[in-house]
């Protein structure tokens, strides 16, 4: 069964835009309730104001009645003596319900009050106008209704819908979009998911857009492509070692088979010398191939510095098959493990015996930064189509250069993987006569 993970992800990035937009709204809400009820509040202020002017002009004109029927929550008219006069009928026989006057000059106060039972407990807006009169100031006391914080049921209502719509919306989309996006990564999934370690020719799907989808599917497939490279290699690998290992084991139980057949004519002596080269290659095959898995693990080497002259008069003091001539530059200093360059070096000169003619030339000198070593042999030499060859694994090439019965088929892959890690290079050159490796290695001081 296949997870969706965009499924996961689809919801996680709905729910926080749908968060967000809730924030928004919330916050456009406060914005929009605040800015329409101070409008409000203007507007209700002027129309308390306008209805009281009317009260001034009747005290004015000395027709102020006892009762006053006016368009406001409620209004009281006190003398120079500070006695209610005259009030709506909602407030009459009421005593006085503000101590409050305008102050100084000012003919006009604005301000509010809350809590009186008078008004059931609502806030109301109170204008205050002082009259000059002869026998001292009135005060005209006008009050109006304050509307709430929310404005009104009505306008909560219509916000709360439209904030509900809003992030509903806002959920719809966003998942939409991101199940869009993520489409191409769900088939992604299903094809990594389809593919197995016996079949490594699948391919992901590459997008027309051309997004980190697309380039994630590219990366995906080339990372693909190298990991068939790598099967392929492990198991041309495996085969190639399979054979090598199977055929000394198969010669020693030839041998030992034969034995037996006729122990009282056997030469015991004989065959256990055969044996012992049976199991001499076999152990020599198994070494190369615990060197081969260190190095491709990575294992780590003893650095310190090496001389490549004295590497090479050590390697080349024992006596060979071939003759071997030197030429070594002294002070050709490098940094690398002393064992894994030494064991290099006997490669190289182990290839260059089983196939020089008379003569092993090996060359150590300076080249600017780098430290070059060289070994030639005086054989037939290696076509240039071939070169690259010889280092792969077990690779067989025609007669004259193919391995003997003391060859493993992994002395040259070895030495090219103990180069490389020493950050270096090992490569075959063009020479007058025979094969020609070149190493080329940091030099230390250069």
């Amino acid at each position: 069964m296949i997870v969706r993970p965009g499924r996961s992800i689809r919801a996680r990035l709905a729910l926080f835009a749908s968060a967000a937009m809730t924030l928004l709204c919330v916050a456009a809400a406060a914005l929009l309730l605040w800015a329409t009820r101070s409008t409000i509040v203007d507007i209700r202020t002027r129309e308390v104001i306008s209805t009281a002017l009317r009260v001034v002009y009747l005290i004015k004109d000395h027709n102020l009645p006892r009762v006053t029927s006016i368009d406001l929550d409620g209004l009281q008219v006190v003398d120079a003596s500070g006695q209610v006069v005259s009030s709506t009928p909602n407030l009459a026989g009421s005593p006085r319900l503000i101590r409050t006057v305008p102050e100084g000059d000012e003919a006009t106060r604005i301000g509010t009050v809350c809590d009186r039972p008078e008004f059931a407990g609502d806030c109301q807006i109170v204008v205050s106008f002082r009259v000059y009169e002869p026998e001292g100031d009135w005060v005209v006391y006008a009050f109006g209704p304050l509307p709430p914080w929310y404005v009104s049921p009505a306008a909560i209502m219509f916000l709360l819908l439209f904030t509900v719509v809003l992030v509903a919306l806002t959920w719809f989309g966003v998942s939409r979009v991101v199940a869009r996006t993520l489409d191409p990564v769900q088939v992604i999934t299903e094809r990594l998911a389809a593919i197995t370690g016996g079949d490594g020719s699948l391919r992901l799907p590459v997008p027309d857009s051309a997004d980190e989808i697309r380039r994630l599917a590219e990366t995906a497939n080339q990372t693909l492509e190298r990991l068939e490279s790598a099967l392929e290699q492990q198991r041309r690998f495996a085969s190639d070692a399979s054979h090598d290992l199977r055929s000394p084991i198969t010669a020693m139980r030839t041998e030992l088979e034969m034995a037996m057949l006729a122990p009282e004519e056997t030469d015991w002596r004989e065959t256990g010398t055969k044996l012992l080269a049976g199991l001499d290659r076999l152990q020599n095959i198994v070494t190369d191939l615990l060197m081969l898995a260190r190095l491709d693990a990575g294992e780590p080497g003893t650095l310190e510095p090496v001389g490549l002259g004295e590497l090479v008069a050590g390697e080349t003091a024992t006596p060979r098959s071939k003759q071997v001539v030197t030429s070594l530059e002294p002070g050709v200093v490098v940094t690398g493990d002393r064992h894994r360059l030494a064991r290099l070096l006997t490669n190289l000169l182990d290839n260059a015996e089983r196939h020089a003619e008379r003569t092993i030339t090996v060359t150590v000198r300076a080249q600017g930064p780098q430290a070059v070593l060289e070994v030639l042999d005086d054989g037939a030499g290696i076509a240039p189509e071939h070169r690259e060859r010889v280092f792969q694994r077990f690779m067989r090439l025609d007669a004259a250069r193919n391995r003997d019965a003391g060859g493993t088929g992994l002395g040259l892959p070895i030495a090219r993987e103990i180069a490389g890690t020493h950050h270096g290079t090992l490569r075959i050159e063009d020479s007058e006569t025979g094969a020609r490796f070149v190493l080329r290695l940091p030099r230390v001081g250069g």
